[in-house]
């Protein structure tokens, strides 16, 4: 029987600031030893996330339960944000053995995004999907649904047909809520298929709803290779002008896929 844990969820900027467990759940479930290591670490949160105060007491909640996942990955958050790579992943690890279906997701999100682990991303990712369905979850910064996530990671391994399918299966899920880059991401997808009609149609639905100096860049690139230079400029103009004005693709720790600079933008209008 699958484990359900009620979440409080605080949102700031678009970034998963935390996640705490409520307490008592564990209480009704009659668990009082997670019971009482939810309780302490709750301590921890007094403290700045880099300090050993915070680190200490989420120490105190493992040893009061050492199956205690959520503070596992609390912990784990500081060395992930600190370069200690080898630090998180041992945490992480020790957070997805003891709640899986709490913390598999967000490893193979961090995967990706912070390491281009493109693979071991995909690997997360549909073991997940094998143990919950096709509704795998969000990232941690809330901007694509995971299987999304798991389309741009065939995409960068450079299997194109496979990132295409399950773009479009996630895409025409009756339940899905498009996020800020999905169709910029499955136009992006298209374009290096060679499906320039399709993938002009992809970005135009990304136009409607979040237009980005990317999306006019990459119509650019297509006006290109269709010959039409005349509306490429165009578009190329468009893309500066939304760049200049802060409209594009960002993310506050990593480079995003597809993100394009003003360089490469001006190298074009300059040609």
């Amino acid at each position: 029987m699958r484990k359900s844990i009620i979440f409080i969820l605080f949102i700031t900027h678009g970034i998963l600031v935390s996640a705490q467990p409520n307490c008592e759940f564990f209480k009704y479930q009659g668990d009082t030893t997670k019971f009482e290591a939810c309780k302490t670490s709750q301590k921890a949160f007094r403290y700045y996330q880099f300090t050993r105060q915070f680190q200490e007491i989420l120490d105190e909640a493992l040893e009061i339960d050492s199956t205690y996942a959520y503070a596992y990955r609390e912990k784990s958050v500081a060395y992930l944000k600190s370069g200690d790579f080898l630090t998180w992943k041992t945490l992480i690890d020790k957070a997805v053995k003891y709640d899986l279906e709490g913390n598999l997701g967000y490893r193979g999100w961090c995967r990706y995004q912070f390491f281009r682990d493109y693979k071991g991303a995909i690997a997360d990712f549909e073991m997940l999907s094998e143990y919950l369905g096709s509704d795998i979850g969000y990232s941690a910064n809330g901007d694509y649904h995971l299987n999304i996530a798991k389309a741009i990671c065939y995409k960068s391994i450079g299997n194109l047909e496979k990132a295409v399918a399950v773009f479009e299966k996630q895409l025409k899920d009756p339940y899905h809520s498009n996020g800020n880059y999905d169709y910029l991401h499955y136009g992006v997808a298209l374009m290096e298929l060679g499906k320039y009609d399709q993938a002009l149609e992809a970005l135009e639905i990304q136009k409607d709803y979040n237009p980005l100096a990317e999306v006019f860049y990459y119509t650019g690139k297509i006006y290109i290779e269709l010959d039409r230079s005349e509306e490429a400029k165009l578009q190329f103009e468009k893309a500066k002008e939304f760049y200049l004005s802060e409209r594009k693709i960002s993310d506050g720790y990593t480079h995003p896929t597809d993100k394009i600079y003003l360089s490469t933008i001006n190298n074009y209008l300059d040609n």
